[in-house]
């Protein structure tokens, strides 16, 4: 198992153009591009992801993953038909455009229960979001795609975030696979070494590092970004944000190479996924790209 490197697109949303971070990217030799999903992503044509792919390819990059950046997917856990539907059919554009872009996967954060709702709804926002991604599964192998994802978080109403969590939701998935090898796709985990779980006390209950590790056996994409002690804010690796924050990256690659045999695929990509400055400022947005080429340098020191 080798990790390779990407980058999520969520950092240049309003601000810079495709072709821009793609030409960074070629020049930082980061190969690999995680889409994340914006506005109006689910209403273009289907012309426009072409073009996108054809730009990326032109430079040697690859869009090999497809995912979420607003939570924008959640309509499966709020107990309401309408929102549901919604849900699905955004998911089923979302796996659309993976198809458009050449990706192999195509994935989101399952969604959150609203705070002022009953404890149920948690269970049974957690049995409509699999039931829904079981048949999603289905429409996914009709398209050829390699498989679906979704990211643990880092709060209890955001499932799936404690390990038994975890092993619920891709256990449910990885039996219906194994009983429909034909007709489904495997579903991973896309994790994050910055996700943690805290409680209201801003007491650890299980640190990123642990629910990485446990997450490891059921992964085949991550993020990087870095985190404070509590996981309340993310930043990147220039000096002064790895002196602020607790992601050591040279740590995190020493328990990538010892879990080595306990991951489920061969081409795993870790994506850097930061938003850089302040968006839609004079002084801040010109910030970006120098932020970016920073952090992914910081990586792939480490890493490459």
């Amino acid at each position: 198992m080798n990790i390779q490197l990407g980058l999520k697109t969520d950092c240049i949303e309003t601000r810079y153009s495709f072709p821009w971070l793609f030409d960074l990217l070629a020049e930082e030799g980061i190969p690999n591009i995680q889409l994340g999903s914006f506005y109006e992503l689910y209403a273009l044509d289907d012309t426009y992801f072409t073009e996108l792919r054809r730009e990326a390819e032109s430079r040697g990059l690859r869009i090999k993953s497809v995912f979420t950046a607003h939570r924008e997917l959640g309509g499966f856990f709020v107990g309401d038909v309408r929102m549901e539907r919604a849900a699905r059919k955004g998911f089923e554009r979302l796996l659309e455009v993976g198809v458009l872009v050449g990706a192999d996967y195509v994935g989101s954060n399952p969604g959150a229960v609203y705070r002022d709702q009953p404890p149920a709804q948690k269970a049974a926002g957690t049995a409509t979001y699999l039931r829904n991604l079981k048949e999603l599964s289905r429409r996914a192998h009709r398209f050829g795609l390699k498989g679906l994802t979704m990211e643990p978080m880092s709060c209890l109403a955001e499932p799936p975030t404690t390990p038994e969590e975890m092993r619920h939701y891709i256990g449910e998935m990885r039996t219906d696979h194994a009983a429909n090898p034909a007709t489904t796709v495997p579903t991973y985990l896309c994790g994050d070494i910055s996700h943690g779980l805290a409680d209201i006390n801003k007491q650890i209950i299980h640190s990123n590092t642990e629910l990485f590790i446990a997450g490891i056996p059921m992964m085949n994409e991550f993020h990087f970004k870095n985190t404070d002690a509590i996981y309340g804010s993310t930043f990147g690796f220039n000096p002064e944000e790895k002196q602020k924050g607790i992601v050591d990256l040279v740590a995190f690659k020493t328990l990538c190479d010892r879990h080595a045999d306990q991951w489920p695929v061969d081409d795993v990509v870790g994506y850097l996924e930061i938003m850089g400055p302040k968006i839609g400022r004079d002084y801040s947005d010109p910030h970006l790209g120098t932020e970016l080429r920073t952090s992914l340098r910081a990586i792939k020191e480490v890493f490459a």
